[in-house]
């Protein structure tokens, strides 16, 4: 109901935020799955996205071997960092010299993650990569971890993977880990205030959201006024779109309604939607991309159309947008049949995870930045502009993979086991509302941007 504050959701995976599947080479041990509902603690219940369903299969090994799911008969499917960076051509612009090295990505979350750098570290290990600098600032105080509270849980499990992820992209840049003391709109708003007052990185990734109806008509407005305010500033800012499809949660958290997901509606926001990636388990050499809808798992891509913010000016010409923003504006791997590896402690184990979820992208697309930004030797800023105005363009498929596949149509079921279905959007070619203009050729994408300016300051002003 607007003009209450409520929680945000964590966009995970939706059997998700833990995880979904532990399988490390040639092991093979079946869990139980276990199904949490997790209650708010706004003024009114919001249903929060932490369903911890895992099979872990040991302890994490002393190298890395291959995983049971990068094996070709493999029912369920995963890839590591050399598999992620050579599907979407970033392998090229790490063995430039481009890593992120003097570039700074901020993460927002909320609660905290005890081992997280125990985590980090074993990831690293694990996959060969430097540990960064990882920085973690809590503005408002820093709440104490309950291992009992399943929605702190599922926060530690987003933190983890948006740490790792960003990292895995840009192994080099500094990650500023800024903790909101609870995942009430108005503490998260509170952190990500301080993160862009304070100047404290290039690029802010946001792997949270909820209804855009849902939220406090005043926040909302002060949140777009500080969106406003990093754009000036020349800060990037991503959100993922969503883990529900074409829906979100009602704003009681009793069922789903159609809706788009803040911030990630916002205009001064690069939404980032979700597919299911299709590349060698082995090397990760690209094969195709379908629009992320799993429905066993009850997961699809977040999409569709804002019912409170305009078309913005960048989306003037585009195809399939009437008179409200869509989003998302972009995608990348988000599927749990094709998720990513990652380590996380829960429970007091230390164990490798699929994790699947848009939540996943919108911090490898912070590190991406991170890369365009060293690059260009200054930051990238607002990207939006550019987007459009290289999908208008013939060097589209240059840097773009055009996601033609799919819809992010949506069932589940609602507090009284009823079935709700929200009708979605289809994939086409070009612009669509379920993946954007589809994902990066990362190599090909920042040789373009670095190269050249799409947006001024003075348009920001006409986002206001």
């Amino acid at each position: 109901m607007p003009g209450s504050i409520h929680s945000l959701r964590v966009q995970n995976l939706v059997t998700t935020s833990l995880a979904l599947l532990a399988l490390l080479a040639g092991m093979a041990f079946i869990g139980a799955s276990q199904s949490v509902q997790a209650a708010s603690h706004g003024v009114s219940p919001n249903r929060v996205s932490v369903h911890p369903q895992y099979i872990r299969a040991g302890n994490v090994p002393n190298a890395a071997p291959t995983f049971s799911c990068q094996l070709p008969a493999a029912a369920v499917k995963c890839y590591g960092p050399q598999q992620i960076r050579n599907a979407y051509n970033i392998q090229p612009v790490l063995d430039s010299g481009i890593t992120g090295k003097g570039r700074s990505i901020v993460i927002v979350d909320a609660f905290q993650s005890p081992t997280i750098r125990q985590d980090l570290h074993t990831f690293d290990t694990l996959f060969g990569i430097n540990d960064p600098t990882l920085n973690i600032i809590a503005p408002d105080g820093l709440t104490p971890f309950d291992p009992n509270d399943a929605n702190q849980v599922g926060w530690s499990g987003e933190i983890t993977l948006d740490v790792e992820w960003a990292h895995a992209v840009a192994p080099d840049a500094t990650i500023n880990l800024v903790l909101a003391k609870s995942n009430q709109d108005d503490d998260i708003l509170s952190a990500t205030k301080y993160a862009i007052d304070h100047n404290l990185g290039d690029v802010i990734s946001q792997s949270f959201g909820e209804g855009e109806t849902c939220m406090d008509p005043k926040l909302l407005k002060k949140q777009h006024q500080i969106f406003f305010e990093a754009t000036l500033k020349g800060i990037t800012l991503l959100a993922s779109a969503g883990d529900d499809g074409a829906a979100q949660p009602t704003c009681d958290g009793n069922s789903f309604f159609l809706s788009a997901s803040s911030p990630a509606t916002d205009p001064f926001v690069t939404s980032v939607g979700g597919t299911q990636l299709h590349a060698d388990l082995s090397t990760g050499a690209y094969q195709s991309e379908n629009v992320w809808n799993e429905p066993n798992f009850e997961a699809a891509t977040g999409g569709g159309f804002s019912t409170i913010y305009r078309k913005p000016f960048y989306q003037l010409g585009t195809s399939g947008i009437q008179k409200f923003r869509g989003n998302p504006d972009v995608a990348y791997d988000a599927a749990i049949n094709g998720g990513v590896l990652t380590v996380f402690t829960t429970g007091g184990q230390q164990s490798v995870f699929i994790f699947g979820g848009t939540s996943a992208g919108s911090p490898q697309w912070a590190g991406i930045v991170a890369l365009g930004d060293q690059k260009a030797h200054h930051r990238l800023g607002f990207l939006n502009p550019a987007f459009y105005a290289l999908g208008h363009s013939n060097q589209y498929h240059t840097v773009f993979n055009d996601v033609t596949v799919g819809d992010n149509s949506f069932t589940s079921t609602d507090a009284n086991d009823n079935p709700v279905t929200v009708q979605g959007y289809s994939a086409s070619q070009g612009w669509d509302p379920s993946t954007g203009w589809g994902t990066p050729k990362v190599n090909n994408l920042l040789s373009v941007l670095a190269g050249k300016s799409f947006f001024s300051i003075s348009d920001a002003s006409k986002l206001m």
